[in-house]
């Protein structure tokens, strides 16, 4: 089993990772919550893994921080979640916002993540309430030095469809934010914010 990869950070693209280690390389799944935080590509990075057995195959999910994978570990324990969705949810909100919203039992706020609805929202209030506690994680950051890609827009629209959204309203939410400059993740950042309301 794969609990943690160290090795050159090939390729971003949300949600996917390419990550080589000792020549081979590794397709990785990671929310937004963790692409942020990555380093520019060609430098080397740590990622915790969760190792997910299928019967279609082997997938790995990486995270920077322990509480990351332990939320997204909780979160497979939901009924009616799996891993696309758990990884929309981390991409959504922090692990202590999710924390705080379960605690509170904030069915509405957790109704406007991607694939949430409401049945299922009221599942994670009650069966995350004893699993989590509210922890203080990352403050997001940007990479200084990261090479802008060719179209930070569209590749912003293209990763909100792989999270979840439909194709009109992962454009009409990059429109609103976007802006001159911004890298992809930027714009990915302002757009589930303002999704959230937030």
């Amino acid at each position: 089993m794969i609990g943690r990869l160290r090795g050159t950070l090939i390729s971003k693209q949300p949600p996917s990772l390419l990550i080589e280690v000792g020549g081979v390389g590794y397709d990785v799944d990671a929310p937004m919550s963790t692409i942020y935080d990555l380093p520019a590509t060609g430098k080397e990075v740590i990622l915790l893994i969760h190792y997910a057995v299928r019967e279609d195959g082997v997938s790995l999910y990486g995270f920077l921080r322990e509480p990351d994978r332990a939320m997204f570990r909780h979160l497979l324990k939901v009924s009616g979640i799996g891993a696309k969705i758990a990884l929309a949810v981390l991409s959504g909100v922090s692990t202590d916002d999710l924390s705080r919203l379960v605690h509170a039992g904030d069915v509405v706020a957790l109704t406007k993540i991607p694939g949430i609805g409401k049945k299922t929202a009221e599942r994670m209030v009650v069966e995350l309430r004893d699993r989590v506690d509210a922890v203080g994680v990352r403050l997001p950051s940007t990479v200084p030095g990261e090479v802008m890609p060719a179209d930070p827009v569209a590749e912003a629209t293209v990763a909100l469809q792989q999270l979840g959204y439909k194709p009109v309203e992962a454009s009409r939410l990059v429109q609103k934010v976007a802006a001159d400059g911004d890298t992809a993740e930027a714009i990915i950042r302002k757009a589930l914010r303002a999704a959230l309301g937030s």
